[in-house]
């Protein structure tokens, strides 16, 4: 089982390297404390995509900081019988002066060092007291609305929308999170 959700993790990642035609610039928030970042991350909504289509509900990002702008990250969901996946991987700010943009990568370990495979994580909204986030990257194909709690109260989920909006995303692409 974690095998097949690593090979979806490392599909996504390649293809996310080689995603061609990049827009216009891509705003990210413009600065990110990692140690305040750290923590668990409820996924609210998604862009849909491949390496996640066998998670049906909780969806779960936990970030754990790991000292020279590296960041531990565990994904976990559960499936539609129930069962918990969970990947872990290495997250690395590329942009030191902001720490919003960062490459993870879910290869093993004694894969990463060859930069294969890593994909982009960059912070495109955060709430001034870290309880939401906006997470995309430039070709705008991927993107994550994430809170501290599994659920936002209506109004305040579709205040985000005009955050995304203002990225470049259309928000009718989203498709809402699952809680059990």
């Amino acid at each position: 089982m974690k095998k097949t959700w690593s090979a979806f993790v490392v599909a996504l990642l390649l293809s996310a390297c080689a995603a061609p035609g990049q827009r216009e610039s891509l705003e990210t928030v413009p600065r990110v404390e990692l140690d305040r970042y750290a923590g668990r991350w409820h996924e609210l909504a998604l862009y849909p995509n491949r390496f996640q289509q066998d998670c049906a509900a909780d969806t779960i990002a936990t970030y754990t900081p790991l000292g020279e702008g590296r960041v531990g990250v565990r994904n976990s969901c559960r499936r539609a019988d129930g069962a918990e996946m969970s990947v872990d991987g290495v997250a690395e700010v590329v942009d030191p002066a902001t720490n919003a943009k960062l490459k993870v990568s879910f290869l093993p370990a004694w894969l990463r060092w060859t930069g294969i495979g890593r994909g982009d994580y960059w912070v495109l909204y955060l709430s001034p007291d870290y309880r939401v986030a906006i997470v995309g990257e430039p070709s705008r194909e991927y993107l994550w609305i994430l809170a501290r709690t599994p659920t936002l109260p209506e109004a305040e989920y579709q205040a985000l929308m005009a955050q995304v909006r203002a990225a470049g995303y259309d928000p009718a692409r989203l498709r809402r999170a699952t809680a059990r």
